[in-house]
């Protein structure tokens, strides 16, 4: 058994190496997927966690590297490994996965197809790697200004996307459930371009900018106009602008009513 397991690690770091070539920075996984290095602030409260800055190994999808030593010195740091992991979203192919589920109940394939003919879109030939239930995973990639999250079933059921700070499990992988291969035909390919409409899909839509405070209609006349000249304040005139609104606020009777509405203003200039 203990043979057994020593081949399949210098197998798991065969493959790893091999993808290291490629470009894909790779890190060790663990028969169960997860990265088999656990995190070395794990036992000690006083180091807070990082992402690898304290320059020790554990700290899972940050370990991965494309250097062949620092490759060798994680898998030597954890020879149970079975299998090994591709970071997402790094130069230079910024990969993207398309994980398609075989939960009962799902065809994440016939999602995947219906998606298409809605966004129009179609999958180019790309990667494929299946997984040992059945699913398989698409390898594609994204422009270096785009940054894809990671999602699970938000496009459809048994669709999961591997964007940045996942992972996917490389090809040669053992695991608990059996072993990842490329299907055949495409460990040739390169991973494709993400298509366009697809990649709106993926990534959220940019957040609204922030909009100033309307002045409260609750304070008619001079209130209005108080909140309105601090909220029009240019660069330089706004320490001024403020104090002297301030001033006729309470001179006015109205300076409890508005000192929190005036800041307001001021902040938001």
């Amino acid at each position: 058994m203990a043979t057994f397991r020593r081949q399949v690690t210098t197998l798991a770091v065969a493959h790893a190496l091999s993808a290291a070539e490629r470009g894909l920075a790779v890190l060790p996984l663990s028969r169960t997927k997860l990265p088999a290095l656990r995190s070395p602030h794990r036992t000690d409260p006083a180091q807070p966690p990082c992402r690898g800055e304290c320059g020790r190994p554990g700290h899972g999808v940050h370990d991965a590297s494309t250097d062949p030593a620092r490759i060798r010195a994680l898998f030597a740091a954890a020879p149970w490994a079975t299998g090994y992991g591709i970071a997402c979203g790094l130069p230079p192919h910024h990969l993207v996965g398309v994980d398609l589920d075989t939960k009962p109940g799902t065809d994440a394939p016939a999602a995947l197809r219906a998606l298409g003919l809605r966004f129009r879109f179609a999958i180019p030939e790309t990667v494929v790697v299946l997984t040992p239930s059945g699913g398989r995973h698409l390898w594609l990639t994204a422009p270096p200004d785009t940054v894809v999250p990671n999602s699970a079933s938000r496009l459809a059921p048994g669709i999961d996307i591997r964007g940045a700070g996942g992972y996917l499990v490389g090809p040669g992988s053992r695991t608990a459930h059996g072993v990842y291969v490329t299907a055949p035909g495409t460990a040739r390919l390169r991973p494709a371009p993400c298509p366009r409409n697809l990649l709106r899909l993926l990534v959220p839509p940019p957040r609204p900018p922030r909009r100033r405070p309307r002045p409260s209609p609750a304070f008619p006349g001079d209130g209005q106009g108080l909140l309105h000249f601090v909220l029009t304040a240019h660069e330089g005139q706004r320490n001024t602008r403020l104090f002297w609104a301030a001033c006729r606020a309470h001179e006015s009777g109205l300076g409890p009513a508005l000192t929190v509405p005036l800041l307001e203003a001021a902040l938001a200039t």
